[in-house]
């Protein structure tokens, strides 16, 4: 097993090896280990200042990146767009040189542009892990979501993985997919037909649009919200029929002859993609998403920081 990634950038999952993803699971192993003793805190990147940079609300993805690079000892500088330059006009790449000028080694970033990591990774020097790009790539997700999957199942090969909901404007979605097709995994699509892209099928996976198919074609049920915030026209009649068609509720997993496991990305819609009793239940694997989170990526960043570059 190499015992460095083959990128300098974390900017998406489809260019990451096996390898890689094999050595960030492995890494994130042992960082497990170290979350989990009374004294969390290691000083692998006590030397590495890194800046996380959010274009867009989140909660869990940057706190969980905070939390990580707090646990790993780094310097970390928190960057708030809304009150920022950025309101006045300052462009991407001058912002992020002006952010660098400060000796900044790793850039965390989310951006609501597709392709905004990988446009920036063109003019600037220090790492880029792209925390999500609009409805493109979501690496960190997709890796925390198969590491979970590993941890309750066991070898993702073989496995079947079925995504249900709003496919078309799930970032997590393409980086699920990108990611359980290199270990091996089947991957079948699920939900209404207008938020299931026309390309998807050309990515390798079974599509349904009928939710009892995939669950019982499945071992694994990622459950994603649906994205009002990125739908600028509706896609189906009423969050109601919504909920009756595509909905994961209690009766549902126990009329199953097969115990499944649920994740979820999170922000859960209690109600609507599934219900309270599901999300709380012995079978979702929720909680471990985030514990597992902060793993993953403590062992991206000092992964990355293996390749940075120090400043003379």
């Amino acid at each position: 097993m190499a015992k460095e990634l083959s990128v300098k950038h974390l900017l998406g999952i489809k260019y990451l090896t096996h390898d890689d993803i094999q050595l960030i699971f492995e890494t994130a192993d042992n960082f497990k280990d170290v979350i989990n003793r009374p004294i969390k805190r290691v000083p692998s990147l006590r030397d590495i200042t890194i800046a996380n940079l959010f274009y867009e609300n989140s909660t869990r993805t940057r706190l969980s990146f905070e939390l990580a690079e707090k646990r790993l000892s780094a310097d970390i500088l928190n960057f708030a767009v809304s009150s920022s330059s950025v309101s006045k006009g300052e462009t991407l790449v001058d912002t992020v040189n002006n952010i660098l000028s400060m000796k900044v080694d790793i850039l965390v970033m989310r951006h609501p542009n597709p392709g905004a990591a990988v446009f920036l990774s063109k003019y600037i020097t220090a790492n880029i892990i792209n925390a999500g790009d609009g409805t493109h790539e979501h690496p960190t997700q997709a890796l925390l979501d198969a590491f979970t999957i590993r941890e309750k199942i066991g070898d993702v090969k073989g496995k079947k993985i079925a995504i249900i909901g709003d496919i078309m404007h799930s970032r997590v979605a393409l980086s699920n997919i990108f990611c359980l097709h290199k270990l091996g995994a089947e991957v079948m699509v699920c939900g209404p037909t207008t938020l299931i892209p026309k390309y998807i099928s050309s990515l390798g996976v079974k599509v349904s649009n009928n939710l009892m198919e995939a669950l019982n074609w499945c071992d694994v049920a990622n459950m994603l919200r649906i994205q009002l915030e990125r739908q600028d026209i509706k896609y189906f009649p009423s969050l109601r029929e919504y909920i009756m068609q595509f909905g994961l509720t209690k009766s549902i997993l126990d009329s199953l002859d097969k115990k499944i496991i649920v994740l979820h990305p999170g922000p859960i819609n209690r109600g609507v993609e599934i219900t309270s009793d599901v999300a709380d239940s012995s079978q979702s694997v929720i909680l471990e998403q985030v514990e597992n989170g902060v793993a993953v990526r403590m062992a991206v960043l000092y992964l990355l920081a293996g390749r940075v570059d120090k400043y003379e």
